[in-house]
């Protein structure tokens, strides 16, 4: 397998990143070694990356992970692993890394609003906040639940609950109702934060109704309006921070599992583990420094929104954004690196994927001087995007793509400042994750580049879960991650490593397409149709045939102006057949409006196998436009 070279970073760039820094403190030269360090001996890994990575609380141990205090408590299983079990730590204290007139919070929104605050006032809002929501009955252990805008005041009573040593769960208020309900009817809040309304792609939506609805099947319980933070903390603005350090594995957030395939599951995670692994990714992969400006387009219902929030660990301004991102134009993200100087840019792989099909070229009109970095998620960057980002943005940029997911809220792979990037790759397995591909039966496919295996990790890390909640003795948890590989955590990736020691992601393996027994992962398809001008997207799945096999099913949207006829539909044939092989070339090609995607901007191929296939299709509140999907149900080339 062999990729373009798109960047390497300069002398003065590698030496002066955050991730040559840590490599000098390590004693290790070059990324493998210190990637191989990390994992054989992660007691002294993650001891060091406490102290440099600048974590505040006592570690319980004395400093450098050789003796005191463990770093590491090994249970009889992998889940049963212990991070700093000793140690202690406040969040809201760690979030608030400073205390100046600088801003620590920039928001905008579609419709050009614009509000700030300063590091020194943020302090003060939390304090006031985390009072207000004490007299609110909040206390250590308790779960807070918020409908929330991508606003400053819903990271304020976030922080605020941290404080506390509660917990806090947040969905994006343009979630219906009984999706909403779906979620926090199952962790049981004490409080409900809500927004009153929200604008998207210039129309302004009322959530007042639906907000009464969702406060009354959660038992009436005490409800605030974010909005109205100023009158509710008025009482308390003399409050003090909360200054209780609560163990490392005390509960933070509760995140869901994407809901497409039957009722969310509600994954509560640990503290100390997050932001541990936050700080590292944040600082070490991402070369977020002081004083940096980072932008993370994404909603309250994502992980990256978590990620984002603790930027503010590492001393720097987060940038949120709340609003279609391309409207009022498609440029709008780009204006925003511009007039805020961002220097990081992350956004998802489709919406790099619509820049590039738009024929967007914001390097002919934006300055785009503070962007050092850009990271993209939420599904694989193909090649095309990669090369796009190079041609069209910025050829000195650190293009990053990174994954990972809600049930960890952190990457197993991601990018690394001090290497190469290959279009069509992620550059790197993360550090102290031993992150692998392996067969069928657990061996590694390390060095076999190009042959696709599952994506697990070897060893336990601080950010596995806490628990499933309403998983009482653990059975769910432990099978949804540790019974396909005793020992290890299979992700449910299917994904294969690169010569230059990165990785390709080819899909979920649980929809990955078998026809002939052949296991295909559906990225491979999508690299191949969507470096097609005439396509804007495409989403494949397995249709069962009456022979008992699979036949697979490619779905496209073509671009602006462009008709699927008999010629395109053998243009798209012959590049999968080029690009990936004759047995990934689809039985049928059809056209569609519009592909079927959560909220969060994934596609979502198991819900479109299960309606066509005749399988119920649960929990259809996750998705932002279920319209796509019942249209695709009554194609009558399906039938």
């Amino acid at each position: 397998m062999t990729s373009n070279l798109l960047w390497k970073p300069d002398d003065d760039r590698r030496l002066r990143s955050l991730m040559a820094r840590f490599m000098q403190a390590s004693g290790h030269d070059g990324y493998e070694a210190l990637h191989s360090w990390s994992v054989n001996s992660p007691e002294q890994f993650w001891a060091l990356t406490w102290n440099f990575t600048g974590m505040t609380g006592d570690d319980g141990t004395n400093g450098d992970g050789t003796d005191g205090g463990a770093v590491i408590e090994r249970g009889a299983e992998f889940a049963d692993t212990r991070f700093f079990p000793a140690a202690t730590l406040n969040i809201a204290e760690n979030l608030l890394s400073r205390d100046d007139d600088g801003p620590a919070i920039i928001a905008l929104d579609e419709t050009g609003k614009r509000s700030e605050i300063s590091w020194s006032d943020l302090h003060a809002a939390v304090g006031a906040a985390a009072a207000a929501l004490a007299a609110h009955g909040v206390v250590a252990g308790s779960r807070v639940a918020a409908v929330a805008a991508n606003t400053i005041e819903t990271v304020i009573a976030t922080i605020a609950v941290a404080a506390l040593g509660g917990t806090v769960s947040t969905t994006s208020p343009d979630f219906g109702a009984s999706g909403i309900i779906d979620r926090f009817g199952q962790i049981e809040p004490v409080l409900l934060l809500t927004c009153d309304g929200y604008s998207y792609g210039g129309k302004w939506f009322d959530t007042t109704a639906k907000m009464a609805e969702v406060a009354a099947a959660l038992g009436d319980i005490p409800t605030l309006s974010l909005e109205a933070i100023a009158t509710w903390t008025a009482p308390y603005t003399a409050a003090p921070l909360p200054a209780t350090r609560y163990p490392f594995d005390q509960p933070w957030y509760v995140l869901y599992s994407s809901g497409t395939t039957g009722r969310p599951k509600c994954i509560e995670h640990r503290a100390g583990g997050v932001l541990l692994q936050h700080r590292k990714e944040q600082q070490l992969h991402c070369d977020i420094r002081p004083g940096d400006r980072v932008m993370y387009f994404t909603t309250t219902g994502w992980m990256m929104w978590n990620w984002l929030v603790s930027c503010l660990a590492s001393g720097a301004t987060i940038v949120l954004f709340d609003g279609q991102p391309f409207h009022p134009h498609g440029g709008v993200l780009f204006d925003v690196v511009d007039d805020e100087q961002v220097t990081l840019l992350g956004v998802s792989a489709k919406w790099i994927d619509a820049q590039r099909n738009a024929g967007a070229s914001p390097r002919t009109t934006h300055s785009l001087a503070s962007l050092r970095t850009i990271c993209s998620t939420g599904s694989p960057l193909v090649p095309a995007g990669f090369d796009w980002v190079y041609e069209h943005v910025k050829t000195d940029v650190h293009l990053a793509s990174i994954a990972g997911g809600t049930d960890l809220v952190a990457c197993l792979m991601a990018g690394d400042p001090t290497s190469p990037v290959y279009s069509g790759e992620i550059q790197r397995p993360t550090l102290g994750m031993d992150t692998d591909s392996v067969g069928s039966g657990g061996a590694s496919l390390r060095d076999q580049p190009g042959v696709p295996g599952e994506l697990v990790c070897r060893t336990p890390f601080p950010s596995m879960p806490l628990r499933f909640i309403g998983d009482p003795d653990g059975s769910k948890y432990r099978a949804a991650y540790f019974e396909r590989f005793p020992g290890m955590w299979a992700h449910g990736d299917f994904v294969s490593w690169t010569e230059h020691g990165g990785f390709v992601i080819h899909g979920r393996s649980d929809a990955t397409l078998n026809p002939g027994g052949v296991r295909i992962g559906t990225s491979d398809i999508y690299r191949a149709v969507e470096s097609l001008p005439e396509i804007s997207e495409s989403l494949a799945f397995g249709q069962n045939t009456d022979g008992g096999d699979v036949r697979i099913v490619l779905l496209v949207v073509p671009a602006p102006g462009v008709h699927l006829d008999d010629k395109l539909i053998g243009a798209v044939k012959s590049a999968i057949r080029e690009q990936c092989s004759p047995r990934h070339v689809p039985a049928i090609v059809l056209a569609v409006a519009d592909l079927p995607r959560t909220r969060s901007n994934k596609l979502v191929e198991l819900a479109v196998a299960d309606v066509v296939n005749g399988r119920e299709v649960r929990n259809v509140e996750a998705l932002a436009n279920p319209e796509a999907l019942w249209a695709i149900r009554d194609h009558p080339a399906l039938h």
